[in-house]
């Protein structure tokens, strides 16, 4: 069966009340191979599952750099982060709100019907406090993860892996090991949204709030009364950044524009890393105190990676290890052998790795433009593990250098296209101002699609900022690069590279419903780079 076709239709969504009690990082960190996140996952034989899981949103405590942090996590049933289904079951899942707030989580590459997707329209508004919603469909199998769709939870930390094991990894003799990246501040993220904008508190807490809400005039009110820009007056996206002197562009995190010499045909001057953060976390852990994964020696692993940073991009370094990525973003993918890897913001990648012998191996995630580095350590038993520096020499920028060369297990089937659309991405730095066609988020007219048939988006970016493009509800195919064609992987998340780079994707409009297709970089999102795509028939 292809994976375009694993959709089901909407059987319930219920809400009640329900008690349980928020865990703190201790509680969910012990364990006999691990002390984070999911780190090996254990495997079934067909043992039966209760008909409906229960997934609790709640706070917790973490300690990041000796300092402890209150932040929000996502609980299964066994205790620990996420969820975990075998091949073949289903979505049965009990969303449990004990977190004291408001929140509504996204099943982020997930084909669900649209009022389970987990986006706050109108129609599917956020769950209350101490409520219950429910959730029932046939997922797609794969490496995918949740988070918080509502506000700027995510930065909080309101995000878990969701790992949908397929036959084929479940035959595999391996060990089965996730990887998820964050990046993290002390400060909140409404403090974060108001240094970026310029903005003072209690107006970034209104737009954050009213985005959520779906408030469109209200926020279109607001955010031009915190940026003093006329919403329906120029359009700074639709300016050609690459002919502006960027030297005066100063990045949000006190470092100013990182103008960086770069190879190929990305520009020679981009901004990266708007955001300045305290820590970047691996399985919630710094390197300061790893993770510790215990492998055999000679051992064979699948790592499934996953980066749910809000604002950062990775190079993902294996060291002495060489790892086949073999699936993206849930999807298989003819494998492509390396050392290092880039990885984008809501990115995944599964990768094969067979240990050469015993020892202790660093699986490091390095901050694109930076020197700061994350990670987790593989230890076959009894061997020496020495500290990792969090520093190593300054990365350069993620690129295309991987998704070049990766080609789908699966492709679409071959048709032409039905509907094609250029989308531009624009915006800047100053103001802080992020937009899609000329049009910032709630003002936007939607992309209209009818069923079945095939569209082609040509993503345009018009900014000097990659951004990490990703579509609600639907798998498509990156088929051109920089007007190159290629049968590229399938995948929800694609980056489009800064001064006039290009990115071709189709995909089989057979997802009736409204779905938001937008950066994945939360603060871009929250300023604006976010549009609808709706299917005729759909009102809104």
């Amino acid at each position: 069966m292809s994976i375009f076709d694993r959709h089901s239709r909407l059987h319930r969504v219920t809400a009640e009340g329900a008690a349980m009690s928020p865990l703190s990082r201790r509680a969910f960190v012990t364990g006999a191979l691990a002390t984070g996140i999911l780190s090996t996952l254990p495997t079934f034989d067909g043992e039966a599952s209760e008909p409906v899981q229960h997934l609790v949103a709640a706070t917790r405590t973490l300690e990041v750099n000796a300092r402890a942090a209150r932040v929000y996590g996502l609980t299964g049933p066994d205790g620990r982060p996420g969820l975990r289904l075998r091949a073949g079951e289903r979505f049965r899942v009990d969303l449990v709100n004990r977190s004291g707030k408001q929140t509504l989580v996204h099943w982020h590459g997930q084909l669900p019907p649209w009022m389970q997707d987990g986006f706050p329209w109108p129609e599917t508004p956020p769950l209350a406090i101490d409520a219950v919603r429910s959730y029932d469909y046939a997922p797609v199998p794969g490496t995918y993860w949740m988070h918080s769709h509502y506000g700027m939870q995510e930065q909080v930390l309101m995000t878990a892996p969701l790992i949908v094991e397929d036959e084929v990894a479940r035959r595999e003799d391996r060990q089965e090991i996730v990887l998820l990246l964050h990046d993290f501040t002390f400060r909140s993220p409404e403090e974060v949204f108001a240094r970026l904008t310029h903005a003072d508190g209690r107006g970034t807490r209104a737009v954050v709030q009213r985005a959520g809400d779906g408030s469109g005039h209200a926020v279109r009110a607001q955010h031009a009364a915190m940026t003093g820009m006329d919403m329906h007056g120029t359009d700074m996206g639709g300016m050609n950044m690459a002919g502006m002197d960027m030297a005066g562009m100063t990045n949000m995190s006190g470092h100013g524009a990182a103008v960086m010499q770069m190879s190929g045909a990305a520009p020679p001057q981009m901004d990266l890393n708007d955001v300045d953060y305290d820590a970047f976390l691996a399985n919630d852990r710094t390197l300061a105190d790893p993770e510790v994964v215990r492998v055999e020696r000679g051992g064979r692993i699948r790592l499934r990676i996953i980066n749910g940073a809000s604002s950062s991009q990775f190079w993902i370094d294996l060291g002495a290890l060489t790892g086949n990525v073999v699936a993206v973003d849930g999807h298989p993918v003819r494998p492509v052998t390396s050392q290092r890897f880039p990885i984008a913001m809501a990115q995944r990648f599964d990768l094969l790795i067979d240990l050469p012998s015993s020892g202790a191996f660093p699986v490091l995630a390095q901050l694109e433009g930076s020197p700061r580095r994350t990670g987790i350590i593989l230890a076959t038993r009894g061997s020496n593990i020495t500290r990792v520096a969090d520093r190593s020499p300054i990365a350069p920028p993620v690129d295309l250098s991987l998704e070049t060369r990766l080609a789908a297990a699966e492709p679409l089937h071959a048709r032409p296209a039905d509907l094609v659309r250029t989308i531009s991405l624009g915006g800047s730095m100053h103001p802080y101002s992020w937009s899609m066609n000329g049009e910032r988020w709630p003002h936007i007219t939607p992309l209209m699609v009818k069923q079945g048939q095939r569209v082609e988006f040509e993503l345009v970016n018009r900014t000097m900022m990659a951004h990490p493009m990703h579509l609600h509800g639907h798998a498509f195919q990156v088929v051109a690069i920089d007007g190159r064609p290629l049968q590229g992987a399938v995948r929800d998340t694609v980056l489009v590279m800064p001064g006039t780079g290009r990115v071709r994707i189709a995909f089989d409009a057979d997802n009736p419903g409204r779905w938001a297709f937008h950066c994945h970089n939360l603060y871009h999102m929250q300023s604006g780079m976010m549009t609808e795509v709706r299917y005729d028939g759909i009102a809104a």
